[in-house]
């Protein structure tokens, strides 16, 4: 009682925060609050390569996440982490002298514009002056963003800005402080900079921050290197902007991060705010050519759009990168990419945008060697990827997990997203040079991993499955599933590239156990007992792999499995994939039901930020918005990836949705549309 109590008033509070969305001008576009005493989980902003995370005090931002770049041996954990990067803003304002806090502040207001990437506050400053400030991870300049502050004098008033930067003290060793002043060109600048090596010196980091105003307007000044004040003086009525530009490089990428930090403040100010700031919002109208439009439900329209906007957000075209659990939004699961980034992140991208699903999986391919040399570390062929992947492709789990040494079907998932990003693409020199290598590594690694049986079939024994609950177990139904998936991949991309497949894989693929209860249920493992399980596994044969395809069968897993899942600490991915299936197969009111149950238990006000569990408050859980963009795209929207391309199915809706369309699939970027009851 007390946890469905729980999740009552998030759903309440979610509801709110929808229902205010809705009434905006941009109607499914911005998320508002404007209760500053509600539960708070911030919602981050990012643009794929910097990740900032605002909070509701007035210019409050808690870290910057840098991604994927910035991996140091963390002595806690005893395994390579993301570093947390240096935090360029720490703006404080004060007016007349008074610091500006939740004491002096009133009419406190914050929308997340998803349109134009904007996370926006709007507050009276002690009676006296009406401030709105903007924050962005700028798209056009992947290692740069900026505070845009508006302010309008109520009163006769002074007004200070101070900014200092801060470094977090357990991940990096003593930062050097600098502030330099110069002209460069025709405009002089002051640039504030910090510098620091991370603990063990793996990597130079440099900061560099600059106030943005017209001239004659603010008054700088700076003391001790390390804190840049602006001061101005307004009568009542009278307006005024400043911004605050940062730029962040490390010698990850960039052999002087030094300069280059300097040199990207410096070409915003003679680009100036506006045309920089005009450019990040012709990149999102870019990003936007794929979108979900859903009429008749603005809370599932708020939901999905701002899912996608996230894992837009997370990843970028051209980096070889790919997304965390966690994506920019935080530290969690130490930035590492698991299978969560191919089998639940992927797919949405691979249909809606095709240059950030390139990146996800030049991830992979750039990185097989490191998986080659893992499969030889535990004595299999071909290649055997990480479960959790840090930037060099090597094993990164905290060996208490046993999930690094077991879980094995992420290689197999690995493989399945290669071919179908060919089979979307038909990117033939792409498949021929990058492709079938990482695909047919996979086939030698489960014809090196299986056991052959007695009666001729072949088990896979001694695993983790998609069900972390269960461990050491044998003839896991995924992990098996997987593995014949991937072996069938393995042969059609032989004939694709004119290569021609070893036998023993298709034989492997007919003849890899998968096992049923008496009652012919799909048992998860040999000797499963009806167990609680993590998550869904059994039902992941259906889909995605599509080996289990007769209705009864589906509906009978679907009916025993529900039962079986943990709703307190499991994931939210599952509910998703149940959508899917009830959607297909023609239920609306079930299909309904799981995409509810999809994300509305793990949505945290005020923003509806997606947490992993429905009793976490970590954000912002990409793996979970995944899998309920996959209810509505590849579920409602019945579309769905063959050899052949992409096509779609006959499906239904929700009783309240009068109109799905799903915007710029594919190369072509076409729109496919579902009115209820009607394809």
């Amino acid at each position: 009682m007390k946890f469905f109590c729980k999740t009552l008033c998030l759903l309440l509070l979610v509801a709110t925060a929808s229902i205010n969305a809705a009434n905006d001008n941009e109607k499914g576009w911005t998320l508002s609050c404007n209760n500053y005493q509600t539960d708070y989980t911030g919602a981050p902003v990012a643009n794929g390569t910097i990740g900032i995370l605002p909070w509701q005090e007035p210019f409050s931002v808690r870290h910057l996440i840098l991604n994927h770049v910035l991996f140091e041996l963390n002595d806690k954990s005893g395994v390579n982490c993301t570093v947390r990067g240096i935090n360029p803003f720490n703006i404080i304002m004060t007016v007349d002298g008074q610091k500006i806090d939740a004491k002096n502040m009133a009419d406190w207001n914050q929308q997340i514009n998803m349109r134009e990437a904007t996370h926006n506050t709007t507050f009276t400053a002690d009676g006296k002056v009406k401030v709105s400030y903007s924050i962005a991870a700028l798209r056009n300049m992947p290692y740069a963003a900026i505070f845009n502050i508006k302010l309008k004098a109520l009163k006769n008033t002074e007004i200070e800005f101070s900014n200092a930067m801060t470094v977090p003290q357990e991940e990096y060793q003593t930062p050097r402080h600098l502030h330099k002043s110069y002209d460069a060109g025709a405009i002089r600048v002051n640039i504030l900079q910090t510098n620091a090596l991370t603990k063990h010196g793996r990597y130079d980091v440099s900061a560099s921050t600059l106030f943005i105003f017209d001239k004659g307007s603010f008054q700088y000044s700076c003391t001790d290197k390390e804190n840049a004040h602006a001061s101005i003086k307004l009568t009542a009525g009278q307006e005024a902007e400043l911004s605050l530009v940062a730029s962040e490089c490390t010698t990850h990428d960039f052999s002087d991060p030094y300069s280059e930090s300097e040199r990207e403040v410096i070409y915003v100010a003679h680009q100036t705010v506006k045309s920089v700031m005009a450019a990040h919002r012709q990149c999102w109208d870019e990003l936007w050519q794929g979108d979900i439009e859903i009429e008749g439900d603005d809370e599932a329209q708020n939901v999905v759009r701002f899912a996608l906007f996230n894992l837009y957000s997370f990843c970028r075209q051209g980096t070889a990168l790919s997304i965390s659990p966690m994506g920019l939004s935080s530290q969690g699961y130490n930035g590492h990419i698991f299978w969560d980034a191919e089998t639940w992140m992927f797919p949405p991208m691979l249909l809606m945008n095709g240059g950030i699903a390139q990146s996800m999986i030049d991830y992979r391919t750039n990185r097989l060697e490191a998986a080659k040399t893992r499969a030889t570390t535990c004595g299999y062929k071909g290649a055997m990827f990480p479960w959790e992947s840090d930037d060099y492709g090597q094993e990164s789990t905290p060996t208490f997990a046993i999930t690094g040494q077991f879980e094995h079907h992420i290689t197999a998932d690995i493989a399945f997203a290669a071919w179908n990003y060919y089979c979307v693409t038909r990117d033939h020199n792409w498949l021929q040079t990058k492709g079938w290598p990482l695909i047919k590594a996979v086939a030698e690694f489960w014809t090196s991993r299986v056991e052959k049986n007695d009666d001729g079939s072949y088990s896979i024994p001694g695993v983790v499955g998609a069900d972390e609950y269960a461990e050491g177990i044998t003839d896991n139904a995924f992990t098996n599933g997987a593995a014949i998936t991937a072996l069938r991949c393995a042969v059609k991309a032989s004939k694709a590239v004119s290569e021609t497949a070893p036998a023993i894989w298709s034989e492997l693929a007919d003849k890899i156990r998968i096992l049923h209860d008496a009652k012919g249920v799909t048992m998860e493992f040999a000797g499963y007992k009806g167990q609680k399980i993590k998550q869904g596994d059994v039902n992941l044969l259906a889909y995605p792999l599509g080996l289990v395809t007769e209705k009864n069968q589906i509906l009978k897993d679907l009916e025993y499995y529900d039962s079986k899942i943990d709703r307190e600490n499991g994931p939210a991915m599952t509910f998703g994939i149940f959508c899917v299936q009830y959607a297909r197969l023609g239920d609306a009111k079930k299909a309904e039901e799981m995409f509810r149950r999809s994300y509305r238990p793990n949505m945290r006000p005020p923003f509806g930020v997606f947490a992993e569990t429905a009793t976490s408050h970590n954000p912002y859980f990409a793996t979970g918005a995944g899998g309920m963009l996959q209810a509505v795209i590849y579920g409602f929207g019945g579309l769905d990836i063959t050899d052949e391309g992409i096509i779609q199915h006959k499906t239904v809706l929700p009783a309240s949705w009068k109109k799905l369309t799903i915007k710029g699939i594919g190369a072509e970027r076409k729109t496919f549309t579902v009115t209820n009851g009607h394809e």
